[in-house]
């Protein structure tokens, strides 16, 4: 017995997107505990929160307002993923491995999203 979201790739990948970003921000310094470190991790969180809470009893149209949500946060997580790399918090091979996940995650979200039946 599953929920029908586990079985999405894509909801499986930001949790592991989620996972990976918690675990790069234990390295972060103190003082961005409640900026940068909190920013991000709960931007990462939030894609597969709205992938799961949008599956569940919603119209397409609907589904597709909380991969949108999804989306959204995860450009957000590119853009602190940028804001670490500048303030020398993660290395260059981390930012190209984080960035490429969201890239990869962005176009597998947005063709599921596509692919939606936005009639029911």
């Amino acid at each position: 017995m599953s929920f029908k979201f586990e079985k999405l790739q894509i909801w499986q990948k930001a949790m592991e997107l989620g996972e990976n970003v918690n675990k790069m921000t234990d390295s972060f310094p103190k003082k961005e505990l409640y900026n940068l470190s909190s920013q991000i991790r709960r931007a990462a969180d939030s894609i597969a929160l709205n992938i799961s809470e949008g599956s569940i009893l919603q119209s397409g149209p609907e589904y597709k307002r909380f991969l949108g949500y999804s989306i959204r946060s995860l450009a957000e997580v590119v853009t602190c993923l940028y804001k670490a790399k500048y303030r020398n918090y993660i290395s260059e091979t981390e930012f190209k491995t984080n960035y490429n996940d969201c890239f990869n995650l962005m176009n597998m979200m947005i063709a599921f999203r596509n692919s939606i039946n936005s009639n029911k």
